[in-house]
């Protein structure tokens, strides 16, 4: 997550609008992060000066700097500020925020040779500045010798010196140069209204990513999404050229090439028809050498159908990257997702979803636009990001919502949130539950109605059980998921993303995990997949599309198993993976212990068979796939009554 520099300057550059007054929290884990959240609840109810965050700021005239930047490339930008109605005190200060998410140079005035560099200078006669690095991507600059009076200019020469400034290593529109102003010198700040922002491009084209879906009947016809990437997952590549198929096979009806025209910000969707039953990979190579393998299709007259969605990541609304709109643009049309939801922070950022209605208002507007039903499910959500009791995050199955604030009174712990929810269609989710950033309190119990899944596995690893492999940072022994289903609670395990890097459903391409939750289910509207999630017809991966079916004396995942008189007997479980690269093992949990593992033989695909004894009520079983390429999977669990 963030720095303590980066969260002081969250709380420093609030909305002053909110001064309400909050109470106490309740009792609270070992693992709360009572001083951070002491620093949020003491900025809401601090005093903003007419003077704090007025004047305004620009980026100068093309030619004189860059408006744009490319991943990971130095440049050099030249920022105007210029002082509001009441000036700038002496003793105040003026703050340059490069976006602290995720990668730019940290400005800094002390060696002219190295990144980030940073020139300032002054109009005003008399008028000393003192600019200083105060943390990652932040430098203040003090106001000495004279005040700063209205419509005099600070000029702020960021990637001055030789080595330019790098710029963030995620493409986006409208990355921020955000300036603040503590205008009468107190210690307290505000941003400055509408600070100039460039956008980012993508590096050079690094990868062909095919994607098709998981599953489809004979005689259908599907879609197949071709995308030239960059390194790290970012679309937008300039490339132009002709996608040719390898060897393609004989059961889909696929067109000679797909072509990238110059319009096409080298993505492109075209139509397959599948003819017969069977596994299909399609191969193909792309302008520049590029290759690529999509995922396994499978195409049966029977077995659930899978829909992918990501349920969870950000945008620059909060600690991510982009827009909402190319957020969701990039789920629909790149990754080529069913399901998605832009869940933002609730209190954290640069500005907060909490205070600033505008931008709940703009992620509201962005979901309606692009949800359409048989494409793309599009969920109203955010994050509840409360440093006390964990982070949720809230998903609405309809276009209306409202944000809970984690730092409201009356909606600061789990309880009072879901009686905030009670009666709406509503889910939550809770996340990273077992390590960093800061895990769930599972005192707690979850609402058996608004909370049936918990996310397992995100970028920042898998909550799983201290068994899994790669597991989260900073585990808490005894909160991982298996410890809680060890307590009697019943969850189906969901995968999500919790991107920062603007791309839904490629976490996965720029970090060792992603997210992704498999959904079972026969429709794609936000009705049918809040219906599937209240069932448990989930399973998780850490990103890539393997195919996985379990079940129980035929019961599903998810599903509860009927155990008579609670009398033990032989069962038998029986699954089905396809991965998308060979498989080193599947794990077998039963009650919260691995009792047994499948060698995987260097093939792809796995079909098992074996006995079950035990399984009393209060049982649970499910599997976990590992693949050789590190990619993982879990099955929601079949319960025993």
């Amino acid at each position: 997550m963030l720095s303590a520099t980066v969260i002081a300057c969250a709380v420093a550059c609030s909305d002053p609008a909110r001064t309400q007054q909050h109470t106490s929290p309740d009792p609270s884990p070992p693992t709360a992060r009572l001083d951070l959240v002491k620093e949020l609840r003491k900025d809401l109810v601090s005093v903003r000066h007419p003077q704090d965050g007025s004047g305004s700021a620009r980026l100068d005239a093309p030619g004189e700097t860059n408006t744009t930047a490319t991943v990971s490339t130095p440049g050099r930008w030249a920022i105007s500020y210029e002082a509001g109605r009441l000036g700038v005190a002496e003793g105040g200060v003026v703050f340059l925020q490069v976006s602290p998410f995720w990668g730019w140079s940290t400005p800094q005035t002390e060696d002219e040779r190295a990144p980030g560099f940073t020139e300032v200078t002054t109009d005003a006669p008399g008028v000393i500045l003192i600019p200083r690095t105060l943390g990652p991507q932040l430098l203040g600059i003090d106001v000495t010798g004279r005040p700063l009076i209205a419509g005099e200019r600070i000029r702020i020469v960021y990637g001055a010196g030789a080595s330019g400034a790098i710029a963030d290593r995620y493409a986006e529109r409208g990355s921020r140069f955000w300036v603040a102003v503590d205008g009468d010198g107190d210690g307290v700040r505000a941003l400055v209204p509408d600070s100039p922002a460039v956008d980012v491009e993508p590096g050079p084209p690094s990868r062909l990513y095919l994607t098709l879906p998981t599953t489809a009947r004979p005689g259908e016809t599907v879609r197949l999404t071709v995308a030239v990437l960059d390194a790290t997952g970012n679309a937008g590549c300039d490339v132009t050229g002709d996608v040719a198929f390898v060897d393609p096979p004989a059961g889909l009806d696929l067109p000679e090439q797909v072509t990238l025209g110059a319009g096409d910000a080298g993505h492109k969707t075209v139509t397959v028809t599948v003819r017969e039953p069977g596994i299909y990979r399609l191969q193909a190579k792309g302008p520049g050498d590029l290759s690529g393998e999509s995922n396994p299709l499978e195409v049966a007259t029977t077995g659930p159908r899978v829909l992918w969605g990501d349920l969870h990541g950000h945008s620059n609304f909060s600690d991510g990257t982009g827009l909402p709109r190319d957020y969701f643009r990039y789920a629909r049309d790149v990754a080529a997702l069913d399901v998605v939801a832009l869940t933002d922070h609730d209190h954290w950022g640069m500005e907060f979803i909490d205070s600033h209605p505008k931008l709940w208002e703009e992620i509201r507007a962005q979901t309606r636009l692009f949800h359409e039903p048989g494409r793309l499910v599009t969920l109203l959500g955010y994050e509840w990001t409360s440093w006390i009791h964990g982070h949720r995050h809230v998903l609405y199955f309809s276009d209306e919502g409202e944000v809970h604030s984690s730092l409201d009174p009356t909606t600061n712990t789990p309880a009072g949130l879901w009686n905030a929810l009670r009666g709406q269609d509503a889910l939550t989710f809770a996340h990273h539950s077992a390590g960093g950033p800061i895990p769930v309190n599972w005192s707690y119990a979850p609402d058996p109605l608004l909370e049936p899944v918990t996310e397992v596995v995100s970028v920042h690893g898998s909550s799983e059980a201290m068994d899994s492999p790669a597991r989260i940072y900073s585990p808490v022994p005894g909160n991982f998921v298996r410890d809680v289903l060890d307590r009697g609670y019943r969850f189906g395990l969901v995968g999500g993303g919790d991107s920062h890097d603007g791309h839904p459903g490629n976490a996965h391409l720029a970090a060792a995990t992603g997210g992704l939750v498999a959904i079972l289910s026969e429709e794609l509207t936000r009705a049918a997949v809040r219906e599937a999630l209240l069932a448990r017809r989930v399973y998780a991966t850490s990103g890539p599309r393997i195919l996985l079916r379990v079940a129980l004396d035929g019961t599903r995942m998810g599903g509860v198993l009927r155990s008579e008189n609670g009398k033990e007997e032989p069962h038998e479980l029986a699954f089905r993976v396809v991965g998308t690269a060979p498989l080193e093992r599947v794990d077998v949990i039963q009650s919260g212990a691995v009792i047994d593992q499948i060698r995987g033989d260097g093939s792809r695909e796995l079909s098992v068979a074996r006995p079950l004894t035990g399984l009393g009520p209060g049982a649970y079983v499910y599997v976990r796939v590992l693949q050789e390429d590190g990619g993982l999977a879990w099955s929601s669990p079949v319960f025993v009554d």
